[in-house]
């Protein structure tokens, strides 16, 4: 991978691209705009005027001057283990606190391209909320995960799934090993493998067990994982259950993953210098908080060449990229055999829930008796699974009608438009071109809340971020683009957030880039975490 230099008189712009072109079938460019100096430091400076009043609210608590509404230990209970710690709240009590209203919103129709919301009032600050009795009517959906727009409450898989509903119920109250096997179960797990083109699938009913179940299934103690710095916090806890040695390489730094697998090769495991047993690449298809795509011929190429094994998780890449919306190999157009382990969830652009497993058929038989998420979890509810099986049919065209494969298309135009419209209006956006996934960089402490009030004034629903869930001066925005957006709802919703923009003073960016010499990479990419 090299980078290539950006530079304007106020402006460090750095853009990925592949350093091994001859993998790809086309140019592969994301965007990372560097924070500009002077937003880094008021950032800093804000979240330490932030700091500095919590410290003297939590010492006019601590008197009883002013009220604190968090839980606290009771006085009878100060020589037990402590239940909360205060310390570790302190970010809960006097940060989060202040923007809250902008989470946890209760909506109350289908998150389609529009949505509903409960309107709620805080009278406290934020601390508990009172429903006001008013809806909020058709506000334009710019965060849901409904990619292809699945989510819905008419069409071929509302109908199917209310007649599944009427045939089986809703609930199983068994294990799949038990008397918890439908054969619904067994349909959509064959339609999942044909889907994919692997041997087998397995589905769970939840994404983020898929990934924390199934990884301490696959490696243990003398294995060794390699894990992307930006991967879900179900594969880290999935990794850390696991007892295997974990490492991280630099966020898709093919250098990075390189020098790892390299030592991992010529000095074995700690002390003993015994080979690993396996050494597992564990990366994402689309990164959710990035919006970057992985680098999977890269990988793939590495993980030949060293002889491990790769599990890819498509949660977000699948449906949502490639021609056929076969993910993040689709859209590369690679076979999907080079992946050992495929993992994705139906909970975005199948409108449904759950995860699956995909791959060699002895892996997954080996799963079916050794995943504590299959062995010991309820299995799927039928009209879930329903809603798995009709979406799918749709994208792979089983339906006899092409709507599937117009939404794929229609999804991939929206996503090009509305990132290069954003960028032409001066925001910082992060990532790749093609994913769905769009992040807009806020940066300051007081924008987060900010932001995302003032859109849902102008009737568009956003989703804020911010630490720990980013560093702490990349607070952003993250917008999720969907087929069932029409281009006058992005242009709806480019008017307002450029509205915003300039009512918050968003627009960072510069426009008149010009490509310089490529530069390369600093040492501290080399940099891993033992963990």
């Amino acid at each position: 991978m090299c980078c290539l230099n950006v530079t304007d008189s106020s402006i460090n712009t750095i853009l990925h691209t592949s350093y091994n072109s001859r993998l790809y079938s086309r140019p592969f460019i994301e965007y990372f705009e560097e924070t500009p100096m002077m937003v880094a430091v008021l950032t800093y400076m804000g979240y330490g005027i932030l700091t500095i009043f919590g410290y003297l609210r939590d010492f006019l608590r601590h008197w009883k001057i002013e009220r604190c509404h968090i839980a606290r230990e009771k006085e009878e209970q100060k020589d037990f283990v402590p239940l909360y710690q205060d310390f570790e709240n302190f970010y809960t009590r006097n940060l989060y606190m202040r923007i809250r209203d902008n989470w946890n919103r209760p909506i109350c129709s289908v998150p389609g391209a529009k949505m509903d919301l409960m309107e709620r009032a805080t009278y406290d600050y934020n601390w508990t909320f009172e429903y006001t009795g008013r809806v909020v009517q058709d506000v334009i959906n710019l965060g849901s995960y409904n990619y292809l727009g699945f989510a819905e409450n008419t069409g071929p898989c509302a109908d199917s799934a209310a007649e599944v509903t009427m045939k089986y119920g809703v609930g199983v109250a068994s294990t799949r090993q038990e008397i918890g096997n439908l054969d619904r179960h067994e349909e959509m797990e064959k339609q999942v493998a044909r889907f994919l083109g692997v041997e087998s699938a397995m589905a769970f009913g939840m994404g983020f067990a898929t990934n924390s179940m199934n990884i301490p299934a696959l490696v243990g103690k003398g294995c060794l994982i390699l894990s992307d710095e930006l991967n879900h916090a179900s594969l880290v806890l999935g990794a850390r259950l696991s007892g295997s040695t974990i490492r991280v390489f630099k966020h898709n730094n093919m250098q990075s993953l390189e020098k790892l697998l390299r030592e991992a090769i010529v000095h074995g495991q700690p002390r003993t210098r015994r080979p690993w047993k396996k050494i597992l690449i564990v990366v994402e298809g689309i990164y959710s908080m990035e919006g970057s795509i992985v680098r999977l011929p890269e990988v793939i190429a590495l993980k030949k060449r060293y002889r491990a094994y790769l599990y890819l998780d498509e949660a977000h890449s699948i449906g949502a990229l490639g021609p056929r919306g076969r993910g993040v190999v689709d859209y590369f157009g690679l076979d999907p055999c080079d992946v050992d382990v495929m993992m994705g969830t139906f909970t975005k652009s199948f409108g449904a829930a759950g995860g699956y497993i995909a791959g060699k058929r002895e892996l997954i038989e080996y799963l079916r008796s050794h995943s504590h998420s299959a062995v010991y979890a309820t299995s799927m509810s039928p009209p879930v699974v329903e809603q798995i099986i009709t979406s799918m049919k749709c994208i792979m065209g089983e339906d006899g009608t092409t709507i599937g494969n117009e939404r794929v298309q229609q999804l991939a135009e929206n996503t090009v438009y509305f990132r290069k419209r954003l960028r032409e209006m001066g925001f910082i956006i992060y990532g790749n071109n093609d994913s769905p996934v769009v992040p807009l960089m806020l940066y300051m402490p007081a924008k987060i809340g900010a932001f995302g009030r003032e859109m849902l004034k102008r009737n568009i629903g956003v989703v804020v971020v911010g630490f720990p869930a980013t560093p702490i001066i990349e607070s952003r925005a993250r917008f999720c683009i969907s087929a069932g957006h029409s281009k006058n709802m992005l242009d709806q919703a480019l008017n307002v957030i450029s509205e915003v923009g300039d009512l918050l003073q968003l627009k960072y960016s510069r426009h008149r880039l010009q490509l310089s010499s490529a530069r390369p990479f600093d040492d501290d990419v080399y940099e891993d975490i033992d963990d």
